[in-house]
C-alpha cells in the first residue's frame, strides 16, 4: 500500500516510548505519534492515552526522505469527537486555547485573551506575596 500524506488510516501499537508511540500501519510499514500529537490537550503520560496492541486512528503528516513516516492521533479525529473524549484537566495553569463560547475569533484575539489572563494571575500572585517575606523581617535578624 503507498502511504501519501494526508491519508487517514488505522493501525496498530507496537511499542511506546517517553517520546511517543509506534503505530504499524497497513503494508508493513511503521510510523511514530509524537506525544504531543496523541490528544488535544496536554498530554503528560502517553500509556494514559493508548496501551501496546490498541487500534487507533492516524493522520500522516510527513514522510521524510528517509522513510520515517510521522503520525497524528489528534488530527485524525473529528473536532467534536476530539472534545468528547476530553477527559484531562486542561493545561497547566487553568488556560484552555478552546473557544468554549463558538464566538469568532483570531489569532489577536486569543493572544489578546491569553495576556490578559496573564495580567491577571500576575496581579493576584504580586497581592499574596504583598507583606509576606517569608518570615524574616526586612531589616534582617539578629
Amino acid at each position: 500500500m503507498q502511504l501519501e500524506v494526508g491519508a487517514v488510516l488505522e493501525g496498530k501499537i507496537t511499542g511506546i516510548t517517553k517520546f511517543g508511540a509506534f503505530v504499524e500501519l497497513p503494508g508493513g510499514r511503521t510510523g511514530m505519534v509524537h506525544i504531543s500529537e496523541v490528544a488535544p490537550t496536554y498530554v503528560k503520560e502517553i500509556r494514559d492515552y493508548v496501551t501496546e496492541n490498541q487500534t487507533v486512528k492516524v493522520k500522516v503528516l510527513t514522510i521524510g526522505e528517509d522513510g520515517k513516516v510521522s503520525l497524528s492521533m489528534k488530527k485524525a479525529v473529528e473536532p467534536e469527537a476530539a472534545r468528547q473524549r476530553n477527559t484531562s484537566p486542561g493545561r497547566p495553569g487553568g488556560f484552555e486555547w478552546q473557544n468554549t463560547k463558538n464566538e469568532a475569533t483570531n489569532f489577536e484575539d486569543m493572544i489578546s485573551k491569553f495576556k490578559q489572563t496573564s495580567d491577571e494571575k500576575m496581579l493576584d500572585l504580586k497581592r499574596s506575596l504583598d507583606g509576606k517575606h517569608g518570615g524574616f523581617s526586612r531589616r534582617g535578624s539578629r
